[in-house]
């Protein structure tokens, strides 16, 4: 049996996937227009009605504390005069409203403390959920590029980030703003001359705070690449800690550390000295505003024509007001950590799947007889990696329904590609991939997940019970069903042995049992799926011989009538196969019955020689 090259058609044509400049070497993905600021307006969205509260709350309170200084003018003009003719009314009226500001404004910072809390909370809450859920939604060769550690960045650093500017920066930021509102009306009310002094005095202020935004801008992104290359770099080593340890790169690892911590202290200090710039500027401004108007104030009050009172509270007024425009630094200086932070996060979910869910999913057309298998057609399918050249060349293939196929060839040929195009973990970039003449890229994602399973080399267990593992393709499956599932490959009599059974918990990674007892309960999930096709990408390579053995026996019996790809190395596995097909750069180059190949004088049979003689 032989493949055979047919011409593509116009209307067989896909467009290709997209091969642009990959930004996966950067730690900022590309963030289109507007979309931190999207993103910020869709998680208040939800809160306006709180956010509305917290900001009224803080307006009361701050309208609260601004009294203060005229109290004290009034006191000073009034009160004082008064209590000289024996009259305590206005002293006592002064005190007793002092008091009430005081404890009036502390009620309302209690109670904006504790809304602006929950919104904070529910805000990070909605994000990190955003976060998880669609990197699980993004496609398989994002998360070959970006690694984990850049996810975890994002999620917790990141995160933290914007955390700190909610709960305490946009209180400063409030603050400030609403104080300059208030004083600067307060400041022109009592007095114009003294108004018009201190607005002037706001604009080397503002220009300040202008020049520091850019400056930090810069610096509070490339803290937040810094610390993100420190988590990526740490997360790598705890990853591959076994050939850390074997290869003995420690100290190797310590020297790279090393490096990325430097760049990270270095950022660190660029954002002090920059806040520290910032700080001792609009001191040195508020200081020389304070000093112009209590000269100028005392020539006045000595000439008549200005109050002491109003004076003093001229004086309050712009203490009060200066004294949060330092407090400002720390807000920029926590806005420039969220919004580098946002942005990156923005980038992140502005990220779409390179594998995405078809707008109009169809349904797969019922079985044909009695059997489980479906046929898997690739028609014209090209396909290349964007790291890398093209792996596949025209290729096209026919599994007949209910067949088992393994396949091999040398390392890069293609077997591995062959089997991801066929889970849909890659879209072809040109051709097809149908099942039972359904295209996979308008199969519904639940229907494609029921009919295709894959069990790769890496028997991944997630922290749980053996049962709970074995069910996550079925998660409504009875204890029964999930027995007879391991009965069937195996696996039963080492899970019976465990502590506490099928309810003995594998732990982190599966850690707890042995890397062939981790493949067994993979098989396992996999056949309690009953899926339609069943992919095998070199998946008893972690299997001693009789453990392999076991193995081929059960599949034999549980692989009938299903359609299987069994992708191998190891040439025992192909005794179970229907067919073989002996793959070469991205091509085809021997296809036929195990026996037939084995007889030859091809690629297989060389293959299976070499097999034979290392055995003895």
């Amino acid at each position: 049996m032989t493949t055979t090259a047919t011409p593509a058609t116009d209307d067989d044509q896909l467009p290709r996937t997209q091969q642009a400049d990959d930004p996966f070497d950067r730690d900022v993905l590309p963030t289109p227009p507007g979309a931190t600021a999207a993103l910020l307006r869709s998680l208040l969205a939800p809160m306006r009605s709180r956010v509305t509260l917290t900001t009224v709350l803080l307006l009361l309170q701050q309208a609260a504390v601004q009294a203060g200084p005229l109290l004290v003018a009034y006191a000073i003009d009034n009160a004082v005069p008064a209590l000289r003719d024996h009259d305590h009314g206005p002293l006592i009226a002064v005190a007793v409203g002092y008091l009430l500001c005081a404890l009036v404004s502390g009620g309302l910072q209690f109670a904006f403390i504790e809304a602006s809390a929950r919104v904070s909370q529910d805000v990070l809450l909605d994000l990190r959920g955003r976060i998880f859920r669609h990197a699980q939604a993004l496609s398989v060769d994002f998360h070959e590029r970006y690694t984990s550690g850049r996810l975890i960045s994002r999620s917790t650093t990141d995160v933290e980030s914007l955390r700190e500017l909610l709960d305490e920066g946009l209180q400063e930021l409030v603050t400030v703003v609403l104080s300059f509102v208030y004083i600067s009306a307060m400041l022109l009310w009592l007095d114009l001359g003294l108004g018009a002094v201190a607005l002037v005095s706001f604009v080397p202020l503002y220009l300040l705070v202008r020049l520091y935004q850019r400056r930090a801008g810069r610096v509070y992104r490339a803290r937040s690449t810094a610390i993100a290359a420190v988590i990526v770099k740490f997360v790598e080593t705890m990853n591959g800690i076994r050939p850390v340890r074997a290869f003995r790169r420690e100290a190797a690892n310590d020297a790279e550390l090393a490096v990325l911590n430097r760049r990270h202290e270095r950022t660190n200090g660029d954002a002090l000295l920059e806040m520290a710039r910032y700080v001792i500027g609009s001191r040195l401004v508020a200081n020389t505003a304070v000093a112009a108007i209590v000269l100028w104030g005392a020539y006045r009050v000595a000439s008549g024509s200005l109050e002491l009172g109003v004076l003093a509270a001229a004086v309050l007024f712009l203490r009060r007001l200066y004294d949060p425009i330092d407090r400002l630094g720390m807000f920029l200086n926590s806005y420039q950590s969220a919004a580098a932070s946002l942005e990156k996060i923005a980038g992140l979910l502005a990220q779409t799947p390179s594998v995405p869910e078809p707008s109009a999913p169809r349904e797969l057309p019922p079985s044909k007889g009695e059997l489980p298998g479906r046929e898997v057609v690739f028609d014209g399918v090209r396909f290349a990696y964007r790291t890398g050249g093209e792996v596949l060349a025209r290729f096209d293939l026919t599994l007949p329904a209910g067949q088992t196929v393994a396949v091999v060839g040398s390392t890069g040929a293609g077997k591995s590609t062959l089997a991801k195009l066929l889970a849909r973990f890659y879209d072809p970039s040109e051709g097809r991939v149908l099942l039972d003449g359904v295209d996979l890229r308008v199969l519904a994602v639940p229907e494609l997940r029921r009919g295709v399973v894959m069990v790769t080399q890496e028997a991944f267990l997630f922290s749980g019970t053996v049962a709970d593992n074995i069910a996550i393709g079925r998660p409504d499956a009875t204890r029964e069903e999930i027995e007879r599932a391991a009965k069937a490959i195996g696996a039963h009599e080492f899970i019976s042995a465990l502590p506490d059974g099928y309810d003995t918990d594998v732990r982190k990674r599966g850690g707890r049992i042995s890397a062939g007892q981790r493949q067994l309960v993979a098989f396992a999930r996999a056949l309690l799926a009953d899926p339609a096709v069943l992919i095998l990408d070199e998946a008893t390579s972690s299997l001693d011989i009789p453990g392999e053995r076991a193995v081929q026996r059960a599949m034999s019996t549980v692989l009938r009538g299903r359609t299987a790809v069994v992708i191998a190395h190891r040439l025992s596995t192909v005794e179970i196969a229907d067919r073989v097909l002996v793959m070469e750069h991205g091509r085809i180059v021997e296809d036929g019955r195990p026996d037939e190949l084995i007889a030859g004088t091809g690629r297989f049979a060389d293959l299976h020689r070499a097999w034979r003689d290392s055995l003895a």
